[in-house]
């Protein structure tokens, strides 16, 4: 056996487990992927786009600790043509969430939550994926999130393409405790922010729980900046959330996925 096959073998593997009330079983680590994509306007200091051969450790190291979840979106630039190339050798390893709504062009998102938008947004990532239908598409929100559910077609458009067979389960960004309430009986799932220094969303994840919905966590990490509380701690205090939630970390660096991996298991 290679040093590096020895290696991998050495990673630990984590469990699957079911998503809300879909047909998907999900590892509870999952790899965020805006950095695989974006360099602008991000919250960490500078760095360049990792070339491809990084991204395949990356993966490797994913596959051999089961990790099964990839996040995605328009908005992270090359990310999802990226994906696309990457994946093709990797046929049904992996379930991509991806996003509509936010687009990113010269260091400056927009959003647009029209019938229109969304759908050629679902059809975009469809192409760029390289598959005929989407596991899972999350409303990209932004910070006033309560009108994309009350004064855009957004929800019902994503309710139409899952019953086109386009996508399998839709979703709904978190940006205020108000809305992540209201949009928990009309999404498969909610992406919330929570970290051991922000917990005003946990409600969110309580009410997503109790009604059998599907659990995504962001900033867990915090964007790696922490004071009191490790990463390490961060993670596992988030594992143990209601709803078997999956943890969203994004990295370009293999020995921090791998650090990761070490502390849910």
């Amino acid at each position: 056996m290679g040093i590096r096959l020895m290696a991998l073998a050495l990673i630990p593997m984590l469990p699957h487990l079911p998503f809300g009330q879909s047909s998907l079983s999900t590892s509870p680590l999952g790899i965020g992927t805006v950095k695989w994509g974006r360099t602008e306007g991000l919250k960490h200091a500078p760095f360049s786009l990792p070339d491809d051969a990084t991204l395949h450790q990356l993966l490797d190291a994913a596959e051999a600790a089961g990790i099964n979840v990839l996040d995605s979106a328009p908005a992270y630039g090359l990310a999802e043509s990226r994906l696309g190339s990457l994946l093709a050798s990797r046929p049904n390893r992996f379930h991509v969430f991806t996003k509509a709504g936010e687009s990113f062009s010269h260091g400056a998102s927009f959003w647009d939550f029209s019938e229109s938008a969304i759908r050629r947004s679902v059809e975009n990532s469809l192409r760029l994926l390289r598959t005929d239908r989407l596991d899972a598409v999350t409303l990209h929100c932004p910070r006033h999130d309560l009108s994309v559910l009350s004064q855009s077609d957004a929800p019902a458009v994503l309710s139409s393409l899952k019953s086109e067979g386009k996508i399998l389960l839709s979703g709904f960004s978190v940006m205020s405790l108000d809305a992540g309430l209201l949009a928990v009986p009309h999404f498969d799932y909610l992406m919330v922010a929570w970290n051991p220094g922000f917990l005003e969303h946990q409600p969110v994840i309580e009410a997503a729980a109790l009604a059998r919905k599907g659990i995504l966590l962001k900033k867990v990490l915090s964007s790696g900046s922490f004071t009191s509380v490790s990463p390490a701690e961060s993670l596992r205090a988030a594992r143990n959330l209601p709803g078997n939630p999956v943890i969203l970390a994004g990295t370009i660096n293999p020995h921090h996925l791998r650090d990761n991996i070490a502390a849910l298991t």
